[in-house]
């Protein structure tokens, strides 16, 4: 018997809280929807918790995906950071590296964002390690105090960002210099390199160091709130909050180490793709994930994302394990607006503040959302299963007097302009984590999720000759979905520059074993158990002379240097189509731990044949872009459609909280599970 039956996963988006409630003894998901509250974030997610009415004191999990990091770099709103480096070297953070970033290359008057951190709020200390890691000059501690005082107690910043040179070598003198700071000023936050990542490249590390201090304020208070309010509503079990690299921490540490939640917004849609992608054998999937504000791609070869140890934020960058996600401004808020005579989608978002004109919040500029009532797409009576009525007659109104009247058009061709763009930009951020990266896009499946993904998927299957598009159920609360099965996860990294032929493969399996074990002991301190506990080995490995690395997984045990070099060597093939003689070279060693959940039970039932007209509604006139006019719509409810039933568009699957939109020439198939396949109709 199961003591506590219920799971909650909970995830904010751009304009909606999504929570998810997974009841263990029957299988059975109920999903809610509630608005979200930039200015007190953690409102939201209880708003959210006590529509779905789950019995948290029956609750054994909660498990949450949160932008809020994220969000406070974005709008500047982190707390007041200093930073603590070595004499001589204050500016590190400040210079960067001093490039253009790829998106602006050619654009002769950009300007880089404000710094987080003011240059009277950074400081150098009297020390210094040299390369290796051995002290050349001791911590000057009397330099230190008087730093500190005047950072804190004159400048008044209230979270430190610690990061000496050559500290990933010898963190002695940086954890001494984080004593020292918490014993005089205890209620400062002091966050330390060594603590985050221990790796070379200085300016990373120390912005990696910069982001966790400049959030860690804010999260912790948001945390220390969502904590206080799910216990008031009876909640006392373990919660869990994603990260960004895929699986879960526990909320203690990610209060203490925040950086790795910063992304964790679209990871959890990325975590239960992976499960789909196994469910359905399908070995090449893209997740297509369109919210509120933005649009998240992410590919899944092989049944595994791709994940990357280097992310970035709004150009900072980040030495943490994350999903290689392609997200642009495109979701169902972006704004649409007429510059000189061109029509611009995004990114600009009306959020949840004052929203889509369609919403009846204050919203003037029409969004994509407007768009989509003014095609036919959205049922204005059964928006969010008929909770919210949506103001149609008001969002065309905005869509003539913005967009049609001054480009000399009808509000229905304006609206199809709007997705027409908005589809250019999805296009080729696609073509980003695909074509660009080697995949052709066309043998993926493309799992459409988000409160819009439906809505664009079949659209962008059609552009890019995509054979197949998965739609899951309840595609606006996936990513809560998602959550449900995912991991404990920690990550440890050294960096070790050696060439792979001079290593002692030993000596490398030790330090591997080292590393091993610091992954195993965080793990423990969430609560679970060695025996329970996997460990993933890699080495991050180049050609000696090379910039960009490669991963190579490595077993327990001595290692195998030439099995090791014919791995890397393949490894090149495969992304880059050759190899070279060159020497190899060691550059990281990667640990992953993992404690592994019980993922929620996908299941299966009978065909119940191929006739559809069950789930027949009605007919209603829509936009289809098959033959780019207005046609009859067929629109099906899909808590109706059964295994086995098949249709073509055009046609509308309405589930209350999002929309499946199939053009003509394009057939939908209800597979096993219950999700719609959505196919070109000649095939």
């Amino acid at each position: 018997m199961i003591e506590r039956p219920y799971r909650l996963a909970v995830d904010i988006g751009g304009t909606f809280v999504d929570a998810m409630e997974l009841d263990q003894r029957t299988g059975v998901v109920r999903f809610r929807k509630a608005s979200t509250t930039p200015a007190e974030p953690w409102k939201g997610v209880l708003a959210a918790v006590e529509e779905l009415g789950t019995d948290l004191s029956q609750t054994e999990l909660f498990i949450h995906g949160t932008t809020l990091g994220l969000n406070a770099v974005l709008e500047r709103r982190g707390g007041h950071t200093g930073i603590i480096t070595n004499a001589g070297l204050r500016d590190i953070f400040l210079m960067g590296r001093g490039n253009v970033p790829d998106d602006r290359m050619y654009d002769f008057q950009y300007e880089r964002p404000a710094s987080l951190v003011e240059r009277r709020n950074t400081a150098g200390v009297i020390g210094r390690l040299d390369h290796l890691g051995r002290e050349v000059t001791p911590l000057d501690e009397d330099d230190l105090r008087e730093t500190a005082r005047r950072l804190v107690e004159d400048n008044g910043v209230i979270s430190l960002a610690v990061c000496f040179v050559h500290s990933y070598r010898n963190p002695a003198s940086e954890q001494r210099a984080a004593t020292l700071l918490r014993e005089w000023y205890p209620d400062v936050k002091v966050s330390v390199s060594t603590d985050i990542v221990q790796e070379y490249r200085e300016y990373e590390r120390t912005s990696t160091t910069v982001l966790e201090a400049y959030i860690r304020p804010i999260f912790e208070r948001y945390v220390d709130e969502l904590e206080r309010g799910l216990a008031a509503l009876g909640f006392d079990a373990q919660f869990l909050i994603m990260r960004s690299g895929g699986g879960s921490m526990t909320s203690a540490t990610a209060k203490h180490t925040p950086t790795p939640t910063v992304l964790s917004g679209p990871a959890g849609g990325i975590v239960g793709g992976e499960y789909i992608a196994e469910t359905l054998r399908r070995d090449k999937v893209l997740t297509f994930d369109i919210g509120g504000t933005s649009l998240d791609a992410c590919v899944i070869d092989d049944g595994q994302a791709v994940v990357t140890h280097q992310a970035e934020l709004e150009h900072f960058p980040l030495l943490i394990p994350a999903y290689d996600i392609r997200t642009i401004g495109a979701g169902g808020g972006s704004i649409a607006s007429v510059d000189r005579g061109f029509l611009k989608v995004g990114p600009r978002s009306a959020s949840a503040v004052p929203g889509p004109v369609a919403y009846g919040r204050g919203g003037t500029e029409p969004t994509v959302t407007d768009a989509s009532v003014a095609l036919g797409y959205v049922d204005p009576e059964s928006f969010l299963s008929g909770t919210m009525r949506l103001h149609d007659a008001e969002a065309v109104e905005a869509l003539r007097t913005e967009i049609a009247e001054p480009l000399g058009l009808s509000v229905t061709a304006a609206a199809a302009g709007i997705f027409d763009v908005m589809l250019a930009r999805t296009v080729g951020a696609v073509r980003q984590i695909t074509v660009e990266r080697g995949h052709d896009p066309r043998v993926f499946s493309l799992l459409a999720f988000g409160g819009a993904g439906p809505l664009v998927a079949p659209l962008l299957a059609r552009e890019m000759g995509v054979g197949e598009v998965i739609v899951p159920f309840a595609p606006s609360g996936f990513s809560a979905w998602g959550m449900l099965s995912a991991d404990v996860v920690t990550d440890f990294s050294r960096t070790r520059i050696e060439v792979l032929d001079d290593a002692d493969p030993a000596d490398l399996a030790g330090g591997l074993d080292a590393v091993g074990d610091l992954a195993l002991a965080s793990l423990e301190e969430q609560g679970i158990a060695r025996a329970d506990a996997e460990i993933e080995r890699r080495l991050e490995l180049r050609y000696l002379g090379q910039e960009h690395t490669l991963m190579v997984s490595v077993d327990s045990g001595e290692i195998d240097v030439t099995a090791v070099r014919a791995a890397f060597d393949d490894a090149h093939r495969g992304r880059y189509g050759h190899a070279l003689p060159n020497a190899v070279q060691i550059l990281t060693l990667r640990v992953r731990g993992l404690g592994r959940t019980v993922r929620p039970e996908l299941k299966t039932s009978d065909s119940a044949g191929a006739d559809p007209s069950p789930a027949f509604v009605k007919t209603r006139t829509a936009f289809d872009f098959g033959m780019r006019e207005l046609a009859d719509f067929d629109v099906y409810d899909r808590s109706l459609l059964r295994p086995g039933n098949t249709f073509t568009g055009p046609a509308l699957v309405d589930e209350g909280t999002s929309t499946t939109v199939v053009h003509s020439g394009q057939r939908v198939t209800v597979e096993e599970h219950g999700y719609l396949l959505i196919t070109p109709e000649a095939s």
